[in-house]
């Protein structure tokens, strides 16, 4: 997820869960004779399942170690013979899951790995998926995701993949000319090598959805405003990741500083960098990038160090504008967009520090009002009684949630929908499944939080749906994905039209995804959330 300022305080890192919670053990031995598929680079071996087979590990870059630590990825190394591509790869160096602990990972983690039908494709090839994970910039890997579900349901080729994390790959200093978006380059490498090998998977390299989750999210909004993205993909689907979004004052506990942005400048991140190399005792400009890349990856991976890194930085060669403000102005790449935000967004992050920071009546959470909003803590009241909802924290959470989710996102629309065609929905199961080690609070439902709709595309046997319905909704949600894929429109036969966002229209309407009878239909979110108001006090 992309919002480190709650991984700080709480202590917990929702990618790295992810990590343990999507990856499943290691299927049997497969009957089928393992497929063999020739890259560009060399042969690999991957796994038979049936109705599709898996490649997992396949190297997109070299090893950014040693004097490749923070320099843009270089090209793959032809292999000779067949490589083995039946496990993945290494994640990238991150943080553990609940904040103890040594780093994981390593800092050989530039892997891919493809998920795709088995019968041959016809015509031009199979819509091609990639997807970047969340996990706050910090934590997180792309084989963590199955996408068994959007491949043999919707009939796609899907690619998911590792990139560089917290200082390994968002640090800046002046030795490096400013902050080079060492992760964004990865992501960009990456969608080369789909270009470059998607028609050897039965893929169609003219046909690629970019999509990903908070961190995920941000980073395909990024590639959006970034013009050298221009044509290594054709659509863009964002979830839980808008990339307006920002956090007032005492969002994560009394007295937390505000957020004005998702994205830092390019010497915010140089000085982060100059602070680190003294602290890491590199401060010498002319020798500090020789001494850095000479300490271990384990040196640098402390909490302190990787959570000074965890923005992707503007006004580099990769990203020269702010991408909200690339949105607003529509300087971006033109093509279909599908975004969206969940219901419950911040039950997530207020659930895991109610331990610490607890709302237990209207009085406290008055105050909490007063020390995000100031002067318009009343009005804000006003809109949100505390008397209106079961609890003062699940009041809180509301206020939260549309301010620094959905109303960012709903903007964010707009400012596509002038351009591009653009679908808006929120996921709103009420009941989904909860993330496995959240705290249960007593009165403090999570409903549909940040990240909970993940196990609806990408299925996990520890985070199981445990109802038809949800069964029902997470193979509509798969088909509405694969179906904006193939055409650029969320269409699928078992599913109800998918408006398109006008932004013209005084009430805009959304998808709203939610299982049981009613529970895909169109919804005026900007009404229901109160977007005009936050509109008015800077959302």
């Amino acid at each position: 997820m992309r919002f480190t300022r709650f991984a700080r305080r709480t202590g917990v890192t929702l990618g790295a869960a992810l990590l343990a919670l999507f990856t499943t053990a290691p299927a049997a031995p497969a009957r089928e004779a393992p497929p063999v598929v020739g890259t560009d680079h060399g042969r690999v071996r991957g796994t038979a399942h049936g109705s599709y087979a898996t490649y997992e590990g396949i190297p997109y870059a070299q090893p950014p170690t040693g004097a490749l630590r923070w320099r843009a990825p270089r090209p793959v190394r032809p292999w000779p013979g067949v490589r083995d591509a039946t496990r993945p790869g290494s994640p990238c160096v991150q943080l553990s899951m609940l904040g103890t602990g040594a780093a994981s990972g390593a800092e050989d983690c530039l892997y891919l790995n493809v998920t795709a039908p088995t019968r041959p494709a016809a015509g031009r090839g199979r819509p091609v998926m990639v997807w970047l994970h969340g996990g706050a910039f910090i934590s997180g890997a792309g084989s963590a995701y199955d996408a068994r579900r959007l491949v043999t349901r919707g009939d796609v080729v899907v690619v998911t993949l590792n990139y560089r994390l917290g200082v390994f790959g968002l640090f800046g200093h002046p030795a490096l000319g400013g902050a080079p978006d060492f992760a964004l380059a990865d992501q960009r490498a990456a969608l080369h090598w789909v270009r470059a090998n998607a028609a050897r998977f039965g893929g169609d390299p003219r046909n690629v959805t970019l999509f990903g989750e908070s961190a995920g999210a941000l980073s395909t909004c990024a590639l959006l405003a970034s013009p050298g993205a221009a044509g290594l993909f054709h659509r863009a689907a964002l979830q839980s990741g808008p990339c307006t979004a920002s956090f007032p004052r005492g969002s994560t506990a009394p007295g937390s500083p505000a957020r004005s942005s998702s994205w830092a400048t390019q010497d915010e991140t140089r000085d982060a960098g100059t602070a680190a190399a003294r602290r890491l005792g590199c401060a010498e400009p002319a020798t500090a990038l020789r001494c850095l890349r000479a300490l271990p990856a384990q040196q640098l991976a402390t909490r302190e160090v990787m959570l000074a890194f965890d923005r992707l930085s503007y006004g580099t060669a990769l990203l020269p504008q702010r991408p909200d403000r690339a949105l607003e102005s529509g300087r971006f790449h033109r093509m279909p967009v599908l975004q969206g935000t969940n219901h419950d967004e911040m039950r997530f992050f207020v659930g895991v520090s109610l331990a610490a920071h607890p709302v237990p009546d209207e009085r406290t959470y008055r105050a909490r009002l007063a020390d995000s909003f100031g002067d318009a803590a009343g009005e804000v009241a006003a809109r949100y009684p505390a008397g209106a909802y079961p609890t003062p924290a699940l009041a809180w959470a509301a206020v939260l949630t549309d301010r620094s989710f959905t109303c960012p996102a709903f903007r964010a629309d707009r400012a596509l929908a002038a351009h591009v065609p653009t679908h808006a929905f929120e996921f709103s199961d009420a009941d989904a499944p909860v993330f496995p080690g959240l705290p249960r609070v007593e009165g403090f439902p999570y409903g549909a939080a940040h990240g909970f709709e993940l196990p609806y595309l990408f299925p996990s046997d520890v985070w199981p749906l445990t109802s038809a319905p949800q069964v029902r909704l997470a193979e509509t949600m798969a088909g509405y994905w694969t179906g904006f894929a193939r055409t650029g429109v969320p269409a699928t036969a078992d599913g109800p039209p998918w408006p398109l966002f006008d932004a013209r229209a005084a009430a805009p309407r959304a998808q709203t995804l939610g299982p049981g009878p009613g529970g895909i239909r169109p919804v005026d979110l900007g009404g229901e959330h109160h977007c005009g108001f936050w509109n008015r006090h800077g959302a």
